[in-house]
């Protein structure tokens, strides 16, 4: 009931035929990395980026988080062992997470947010097209902006035909962050206008694109940059983590799976208002909360008639049994 139009019988009996879990279906046709990372020209692009994004920051990072808690020495043990730079990468998340950014109140999950937005609707989007202006062009002399590439813009924050979005985005990024941490329900902040001046009198600090800073184009070119990473960077990171082993021992952290169809947990409101905010950046046509949730969670409405052919297939196999 979830492909739309295509539908299929197979008989299966116990030891003559093969079983239902033999065969796999072929694998569904993947996004490009680099298309989701930086060159993204359709919504589909912006909420499997979205999707991406509160993976690694309510659900995988948190359970990195939790793991180490813990058991620490056991974590540490296992993430060095991962291959490349996965282990600098988990271990700076980890000590985001816990440390660095660690939210203690409401407040602090709002300015995280704030931070958040100013991050992937500013700071990288000036960095891109400092990497890549708009007048930019390819060795043979096309225009880099040009075909499937949409030249991208920043967002003013609050400002905008999508400013609701930049609110929606505060408030369930803010919400979902102190679901991690288990803050109480009864401290947050409710009222959207408080809200918003709570999160337009956070200072921002105006970011500099920095020189040297490489952007990988294709796929092949973000596979061959991938490097083993650095050993004193990973032992500092590791330092830095046992050092406030004692501190970390009252921290709850409580990693969130995606749920779409949970209206109060802010999850759906999260995915649509990142997924719009990044399509704000590169002029690609939003989609209502309504649109994003098929899309997202790969709705495919049931259509009776393949409904009732499958079933008459059925039926004719139990006939012939």
């Amino acid at each position: 009931g979830t492909m739309g139009t295509k539908g299929n019988v197979q008989v299966v009996l116990p030891h003559l035929t093969e079983s239902y879990g033999s065969s796999q279906d072929p694998p569904e046709k993947s996004i490009p990395i680099c298309t989701l990372k930086n060159f993204p020209n359709a919504i589909e692009h912006t909420l499997q980026w979205a999707r991406d994004l509160f993976e690694g920051l309510f659900t995988q990072t948190p359970e990195h988080a939790a793991d180490y808690l813990r058991e620490p020495s056991a974590f540490l043990e296992r993430t060095a062992k991962l291959p490349g730079s996965e282990p600098i990468d988990i271990l700076e998340r980890v000590v985001e997470f816990l440390i660095t950014k660690r939210a203690k109140s409401f407040n602090d999950c709002v300015e995280w947010a704030r931070q958040l937005f100013a991050e992937h609707f500013v700071d990288q989007i000036k960095q891109l097209l400092h990497n890549f202006p708009f007048d930019q062009v390819t060795s043979s002399g096309a225009p880099f902006w040009s075909g499937p590439k949409r030249c991208p813009h920043p967002l003013a924050f609050l400002q905008g035909a999508l400013e609701k979005y930049h609110l929606d985005f505060i408030e369930s990024a803010a919400n979902i962050l102190a679901d991690c941490y288990c803050i109480a329900e009864s401290s947050r902040i409710l009222d959207r206008k408080a809200l918003r001046r709570c999160a337009a009198d956070i200072h921002i600090a105006e970011f500099k694109p920095r020189e040297g800073v490489r952007i990988a184009v294709t796929d092949a070119e973000l596979e061959s940059s991938s490097s083993s990473g650095d050993s004193d960077k990973l032992n500092r990171l590791i330092s830095r983590l046992q050092g406030i082993d004692g501190s970390l021992a009252k921290i709850k952290v409580s990693p969130v799976d995606f749920e779409k169809d949970d209206d109060s947990n802010h999850h759906m409101n999260f995915i649509t208002a990142a997924s719009n905010l990044r399509a704000e950046n590169y002029d690609i046509p939003p989609a209502d909360r309504h649109q994003s949730k098929l899309i997202a969670g790969k709705i495919i409405p049931a259509i009776a008639t393949t409904t009732a052919m499958v079933s008459g297939l059925v039926a004719m196999e139990i006939y012939k049994f």
